[in-house]
């Protein structure tokens, strides 16, 4: 199934670049001049072709776009089946008194991500952005999360947290995200995890 839509894919792409022009199999022709009357109904065709074949071209790569949607998703549900599917998120919340520079997920004791944040990434996360950290399999059981925060705390002192989950997968695929909170009684962030059914 993935072959047949890549290779629908590269036909309509072909097909759309054949059309404008920027590959074509067979050699230019020289145009040839066609006498046409002016009061003819034959005059508005030419017209009417360049705008015929744009629409065309234009579903074309309609096509093209949704055959490439399509592809993607069916490969995400082969690598990744619902029943055996993990994705792990970061958010934060205000995050005033803490600026994140990088976090490590460990899950089952082995590292499954490192990332560090550009200063526009933690701009978006303090909008209300949300980052997919990890996807991948894992078979149903108990199962372990730690991460580490590394950033600035109160008072531009080095901070760097971890907080620990433990949960059981089941056949559904789970969803589990990181949260980087502002505790305002405690003016210190707090890092919590919660996992979505």
């Amino acid at each position: 199934m993935l072959k047949r839509i890549a290779h629908l894919i590269a036909a309509a792409a072909l097909a759309v670049s054949a059309h404008t022009g920027t590959w074509s199999a067979e050699p230019a022709q020289p145009a040839t001049p066609i006498a046409v009357k002016a009061d003819s109904a034959a005059a508005v065709a030419p017209a009417a072709a360049p705008a015929g074949l744009d629409n065309r071209i234009q579903d074309l790569k309609g096509d093209v776009i949704r055959l490439n949607r399509d592809l993607l998703v069916l490969e995400e549900e082969l690598l990744f089946p619902a029943n055996t599917q993990v994705a792990l998120f970061v958010s934060m919340d205000v995050g005033k008194l803490f600026e994140l520079d990088s976090v490590q997920i460990k899950l089952d004791d082995k590292v499954v991500t490192n990332y560090l944040y550009t200063p526009l990434e933690v701009q978006a996360l303090h909008r209300g952005g949300v980052q997919r950290a990890y996807l991948g399999n894992l078979k149903a059981g108990s199962h372990e999360i730690v991460a580490f925060f590394t950033g600035k705390g109160p008072h531009e002192r080095d901070y760097k947290r971890a907080t620990t989950i433990k949960f059981d997968k089941g056949t559904d695929p789970k969803y589990i995200e990181l949260r980087i909170k502002d505790s305002t009684g405690k003016l210190q962030p707090e890092f919590d995890v919660k996992v979505w059914q």
